[in-house]
Order: C-alpha cells, then sequence, then structure tokens
C-alpha cells in the first residue's frame, strides 16, 4: 500500500509542476498566449510570434528550470538536515552554509574582480566556496569539541552564522555603494537567471542529491537516534559526513544562482513525510518535487503580482515559512517522529 501510495503521490506532483511549469512560461509582464508557449517548446512547430519565442526560450524557460533545481535541492538538503538533527524545524541553513555564502557574495561584490571558474561567475563562485568553506569550519569545530553530534553542529552553525552575519553587515556598511546589489542577493532572486546559471546548478547539484538519496538507510537510521544507529553497525562519523557533504554540496550550488532563499527546505520536507512517511528513500524524492513546486509558483506570483516590478521570491517564502515555523514551534511538532 506504501509503495502504491507513493507512486500516487509522484505522479500528481508531476502533474502539478508541468502544469505550474506550462502556465509560468505564459504568465508575466507580457502575456504569452499558450499556443505560441507549445510551439515554443515544441521542435516541430514554428511560433507565429518571434517576440513569444524569445520571452519563453530566453527569459522564462531558464528561470523556471533554475527554480525547479534550486527549490528541489534545497528540499532535499533540508529533508537531509532534518532526518540528522532528527528536528523538523532544521533546514540547509543549519551548518552554516548560507551564512558563509552571505559572506563570499559580500566580498566577490565588495572587491569587484571578475573571475569565471567551473561555471560560476564571480558572486556565484563566492556563494558556493563560501557556503563550503563555512561547513568545513563548522564541522571541523564540532569535531573538535564533541566528536561531530548532531548538537555540536548545531551549537557551532548557530555560533559561526551569528558571527559571519555580523562580518557581513560590517561589510555593507564601509561599502555602501554595494549595498542595494548585496541586500537583493540577501533576499534572494531568480531575476535575471539564464542558462548558464541552469547549467551550473545542474551540474553541481545532482551529485549532492544522489548522494543523500543513496544514504536514505543510514538517515533512517540516524532518525532514530545515535544509539539504534550504532546498535546497526552504522558508522556514525563517516555517515554525518557524507550526509552533511552531500546537503551542503547541494545548497551551495542552489544559493549561488538564487541567493539566500529560506524556508523551502523546512516545509517540503515535513509535507513529504505527512504524504509517504517517514523513510527517507521515498521522502527525499518526494521533498524535491514538493520544494521545486513551491519555489516556482512562489517565484512566477512574485514577478508577476506587480508586474513590471519583480519582487524577490526570498520575500514570499519568508512569508509562507515564518508562521509555518512558528506552528511547528508552538504545537511543540518540532521533533523527528
Amino acid at each position: 500500500m506504501g509503495g502504491r501510495r507513493f507512486v500516487i503521490v509522484v505522479a500528481v506532483l508531476t502533474a502539478l509542476l508541468i502544469g505550474a511549469a506550462v502556465a509560468g512560461l505564459g504568465i508575466g509582464a507580457v502575456a504569452v498566449d499558450r499556443r505560441e508557449v507549445l510551439a515554443s517548446l515544441l521542435p516541430w512547430q514554428t511560433p507565429s510570434d518571434p517576440t513569444a519565442q524569445t520571452i519563453v526560450l530566453t527569459l522564462r524557460l531558464p528561470r523556471i528550470l533554475l527554480a525547479i533545481l534550486v527549490g528541489g535541492s534545497l528540499a532535499g538538503a533540508g529533508a537531509a538536515y532534518q532526518g540528522l538533527f532528527q528536528n523538523v524545524l532544521a533546514d540547509p541553513y543549519i551548518v552554516g552554509a548560507s551564512s558563509g555564502a552571505s559572506l563570499g557574495v559580500t566580498l566577490a561584490v565588495i572587491t569587484g574582480l571578475q573571475i569565471r571558474l567551473g561555471g560560476f561567475d564571480t558572486v556565484g563562485l563566492g556563494a558556493f566556496g563560501g557556503a563550503l568553506l563555512a561547513v568545513v569550519v563548522v564541522y571541523g569545530v564540532a569535531e573538535a569539541g564533541g566528536a561531530g553530534s548532531p548538537i555540536s553542529l548545531l551549537l557551532a552553525g548557530v555560533a559561526f552564522s551569528t558571527m559571519v552575519a555580523s562580518v557581513v553587515s560590517l561589510l555593507m556598511v564601509l561599502h555602501s555603494e554595494s549595498l542595494h546589489k548585496i541586500f537583493l542577493w540577501l533576499m534572494g532572486s531568480l531575476a535575471n537567471s539564464g542558462w548558464d546559471d541552469v547549467r551550473t546548478a545542474a551540474t553541481y547539484a545532482p551529485p549532492g542529491l544522489i548522494t543523500l538519496w543513496l544514504m536514505s538507510r543510514p538517515l533512517d537510521a540516524l532518525s532514530c537516534g545515535d544509539e539504534t544507529a550504532m546498535s546497526l553497525g552504522l558508522n556514525l562519523r563517516r555517515a554525518r559526513m557524507l550526509i552533511i557533504g552531500g546537503a551542503s554540496l547541494t545548497t551551495a550550488a542552489a544559493v549561488s544562482g538564487s541567493g539566500t532563499i529560506g524556508f523551502i527546505g523546512m516545509i517540503a520536507p515535513h509535507m513529504a513525510r505527512m504524504l509517504v512517511g517517514a523513510e527517507h528513500g521515498r521522502v527525499l524524492p518526494v521533498a524535491f518535487m514538493l520544494g521545486a513546486l513551491i519555489l516556482l509558483v512562489a517565484d512566477t506570483v512574485a514577478r508577476t503580482l506587480l508586474a513590471p516590478l519583480e519582487l524577490p521570491v526570498g520575500i514570499f517564502t519568508s512569508l509562507i515559512g515564518g508562521p509555518f515555523f512558528l506552528y511547528l514551534l508552538g504545537t511543540g511538532r518540532w521533533k523527528l517522529k
């Protein structure tokens, strides 16, 4: 019965995701007829309006694909962190990845360097490198002080994030001419995304997501507590390193192209567990699809609500995620069952 339910959920989410993507291609400051959208996507058809084809293929399609990759990646990483920390309030930024990416972007913007490496531009490289470096530092501190236990990682991540946030704020004050660009990135946005951003995310996110899926069984064991995991013969340190590495790589790939988009990694895994249970082999793919769908819909609203003005999508995810966070905290449902 569980397997049948999983298949039904995946089929429904796939249909919703395709529907939202097709609708998003036609919605915007310039409306594009559905027939023109399909003609632009299908190679055997010729659109009657070349401008509509340009809008669909050059502006909206890469943005929609990036929303799917970013939302799904953040949700997959969030599911892994929640299993590791046995807490549904955990998200991809719990070990300092977000703050590290913010510092990397801030330094990239204020230095004005023009570098391109491995598919990243300067800002993307700063975000990617900062996120991964932050996780290495946090995990190293936790290893030195508490053998990398969940509570040590949590405390190290909070302390590191607080410290780095102060440094970012100081740099923003000292370099006010770069304030607007840094602030927009910190709010999270998919505006101005292109095919290069899609290729970069599609290159670096899948290895992390595949690693997490392969660690589904260890995640199931860790969700039950360290004693249960050790009784099953699990190497706790090795498992944690692989999970944190995979989740952090996935998070870094996502934030490098979108900025810091909060709460997707907390909401989607929780919804996935409600739909298919707690087994991570099913939670991870369903969370990916839910995260992709949530961010895709939120971004469509963000760019159409006050068109032609575009709002940062991070505002909408925070408006959804903040009350959800308080609900989980207030009802005592923050512990992973």
